[in-house]
């Protein structure tokens, strides 16, 4: 049973990811987007660390968002020798639009392919999952 369940999350999450026009972003690329819109403004360190990068690696992932204007830089306040790194307006409307139709793809799917009763045990399954997640 946890053999299909992983391999059937993994399938649902390459769908979901489908339907996000990721486009040409690398995982590193989204994962820093990701850390970025959780975590806040960071700095690239900060963000090397945290995807266990050094700071040289990261540069490239940073100068390639920063130029497709999905990440911009200011001096950091406390430390104006660093850059804090947040995300642009359009990444922040990127990232809500990619949310809304992977929810809409999913609903849509729900809805299409199971009866109500279904839906109500798929609600029950994912209550139970939680569980399995949470602290």
């Amino acid at each position: 049973m946890a053999q299909d369940l992983r391999a059937l999350l993994g399938k649902l999450k390459r769908r979901l990811r489908d339907q996000a026009h990721v486009g040409d972003l690398t995982p590193t690329q989204v994962s820093v987007l990701l850390r970025l819109e959780k975590d806040g403004a960071a700095t690239a360190s900060t963000l090397a660390r945290a995807e266990g990068m050094r700071p040289q690696s990261i540069a490239p992932v940073i100068a390639a968002l920063e130029s497709a204007g999905l990440v911009s830089g200011a001096p950091d306040p406390a430390d104006g020798r660093q850059t804090l790194l947040s995300l642009t307006d359009a990444c922040r409307k990127w990232v809500d639009e990619g949310r809304a139709a992977r929810q809409d793809w999913l609903t849509r799917m729900l809805q299409a392919r199971l009866s109500p009763q279904e839906q109500g045990e798929v609600g029950r399954a994912v209550e139970l999952l939680k569980r399995l997640v949470d602290d």
